[in-house]
């Protein structure tokens, strides 16, 4: 991490279910669950938008206190959200130690353009705008940043500068980001431009005919 993990206050949710839940939201706190090894799951509230500030600046580790002088150290392990997909309706977080090795999702911070994005029927697309990377909790980077400027079409995996400590779980040659030239472009500038496109010939009448007779020959494999 970057910087020291943030503490946030929690409070014991003594009465479950989706009512309360709701009642919670709209009084501006975050229902929530704290899950750890070796210990039965913890209902909690947090100030919803106290949480979403850390988590937006991207702190995936946060010490949570309850007011009993022992703060608990968890990661962000999942993010519900409403059926509109826009609000947050609750957080799972899960106990770890410093130490631990984890496996997490960051969205990535991309950036710039290849050098031939610019091309005539040119398409970018990012199919990977987040990845899986293995680390030590304490390592965990804020974010990672992807510069597509420094490259002509292509942005794999193993492009990446990556943080010491942290390594990414697909494999390097995976894109992330790539460029794309869509055929029909060509096309359409011979049309502007006043050229005639002519289809191609796949073969003659004279061919044709001369192979009818022995079309029935051989059968497909």
């Amino acid at each position: 991490m970057a910087h020291e993990a943030p503490v946030v206050k929690v409070e014991l949710r003594e009465k479950l279910g989706t009512t309360y839940a709701r009642r919670l939201r709209k009084s501006g706190r975050l229902p929530a669950t704290i899950y750890g090894k070796g210990s039965d799951p913890v209902s909690v509230s947090v100030d919803e938008r106290e949480f979403v500030t850390h988590l937006t600046a991207g702190n995936h580790v946060i010490e949570l206190d309850n007011g009993d002088g022992s703060p608990a150290t968890v990661l962000v392990k999942d993010l519900q959200f409403g059926y509109l997909g826009d609000n947050l309706i609750h957080v799972d977080f899960a106990r770890v130690d410093l130490k631990q090795v984890v496996t997490i999702k960051m969205t990535l911070d991309i950036v710039g353009q290849p050098a031939n994005a610019s091309a005539a029927g040119a398409v970018l697309e990012v199919p990977r705008p987040e990845i899986e990377i293995e680390c030590m909790v304490k390592d965990i980077p804020e974010s990672i940043r992807v510069d597509l400027s420094t490259v002509e079409d292509v942005f794999t995996i193993g492009d990446l500068e990556l943080p010491d400590g942290v390594k990414a779980v697909l494999d390097p040659e995976r894109h992330i980001a790539h460029v794309t030239i869509v055929a029909e472009a060509d096309e359409t500038e011979a049309i502007e431009d006043g050229e005639e496109l002519t289809p191609e010939v796949i073969s003659s009448s004279d061919d044709a005919s001369s192979n009818d007779s022995g079309s029935d020959e051989g059968g497909d494999e």
